[in-house]
């Protein structure tokens, strides 16, 4: 194999001795293909980074630890004392069901509190923007409430706002 004129043969035995679980080449191809195709991607780091042209749908890539021991371990190392009552479709009732058949979660309530949290760590960049919409709602109704204060006068401060 080694006197292949191509160099295929080297190339292959170079990748059998390689880690196994060293992507960077096929991230590098992927890389490479997707900006051919005007897709602006950073395969680099530990999560990738893509930017479509403006009139493609957006997508999001994120790098998802391979398993779910760490988060199983982590959810219990804190209390679940919060309540969330949520309707889901069969579809997924049957799913968390598999989840608990297999033993990885005891319960329907703690495969959802494990999948709940699993999606707002994936989503969590876009939760931070929305808090930082929502701290400047917060704000405006401030200014407004400072506002009525001022055009009604003191009876305005004594009231408090319902909710």
């Amino acid at each position: 194999m080694g006197d292949d004129k191509t160099g295929n043969g080297d190339r292959k035995r170079k990748r059998a001795s390689d880690d196994p679980f060293d992507l960077s080449g096929i991230l590098g191809s992927i890389q490479q293909g997707l900006e051919e195709a005007g897709i602006g991607v950073d395969l680099s780091g530990d999560c990738a980074t893509w930017s479509w042209p403006k009139k493609s749908k957006r997508v999001k890539v994120v790098c998802v630890a391979p398993g779910l021991k760490d988060s199983v371990d982590e959810m219990g190392k804190s209390p679940r004392d919060q309540v969330v009552m949520v309707r889901v479709d069969t579809e997924t009732s049957e799913a968390l069901d598999a989840w608990v058949e297999t033993g990885a979660v005891k319960s329907r309530s703690e495969a959802a509190a494990l999948f709940i949290r699993e999606g707002l760590t994936v989503r969590a960049d876009e939760l931070e923007r929305l808090k930082g919409a929502l701290d400047d709602v917060e704000a405006a109704r401030e200014r407004l409430r400072r506002q009525a204060r001022h055009v009604f006068g003191e009876e305005a401060e004594s009231a408090t706002p319902e909710d």
